[in-house]
């Protein structure tokens, strides 16, 4: 199998980072490319042009990352990182993925020219992504991300240890320090630190 991905997509980011964790880096090979170029061989295989895409040997692919991890985690035995039958699992990683979003909206506004950008889309986004700050860093104080390593865990620590690559008024940090604390813990994971996308 292959993964399809480039290195600065936090989605892409999650489906490596799960990886890792299963120790499946011998069994899936990691495909760097560029998409939105009329080249790029991901069209190869998926008319959408998205990643991450996961790659069979016979073309076939997945398409999502939910859908590719949920795949990877049920390769071997019971899922353990995504759960079918755990709702509150789900539901939280949900929550998650929409904080994961809105950043990924806000941080293509603000690299479009400035005379281009939507000023009402970016303020948006900055409040989303605050105010989800904020929400998870009272989960983290509860506990909600406490126990063994999930798919929602994995995608907070993508989403939030990022040395760079921020809108610059996104400081999450200053107000949560749990929140904080807690992706300086998660960072430490060999699936944090291989997958951090490059500066």
């Amino acid at each position: 199998m292959r993964l399809f991905t480039t290195l600065t997509s936090p989605y892409g980011r999650i489906v490596r980072a799960l990886i890792i964790e299963k120790c499946y880096e011998d069994r899936i090979e990691l495909v760097p490319t560029v998409t939105r170029t009329l080249d790029t061989p991901v069209l190869n295989y998926n008319p959408s042009g998205r990643v991450p895409i996961l790659v069979f040997d016979d073309d076939n692919f997945l398409e999502d990352t939910k859908l590719i991890c949920e795949y990877i985690d049920a390769l071997e035995g019971p899922p353990v990182l995504a759960p079918l039958d755990n709702w509150d699992a789900k539901h939280l990683e949900a929550r998650v993925r929409s904080m994961m979003d809105g950043i990924a909206v806000w941080v293509r506004e603000v690299r479009r020219p400035e005379n281009e950008q939507s000023p009402e889309i970016v303020a948006h986004e900055c409040r989303r992504a605050l105010r989800l700050a904020g929400v998870f860093d009272q989960l983290v104080a509860d506990g909600a991300f406490d126990g063994p390593l999930d798919l929602a865990q994995l995608t907070l620590g993508c989403t939030l240890h990022r040395p760079s690559g921020y809108p610059k008024t996104f400081n999450w940090r200053a107000d949560n320090p749990n929140l904080a604390n807690w992706i300086d813990k998660i960072s430490q994971r060999r699936s944090m630190q291989e997958t951090l996308p490059p500066a």
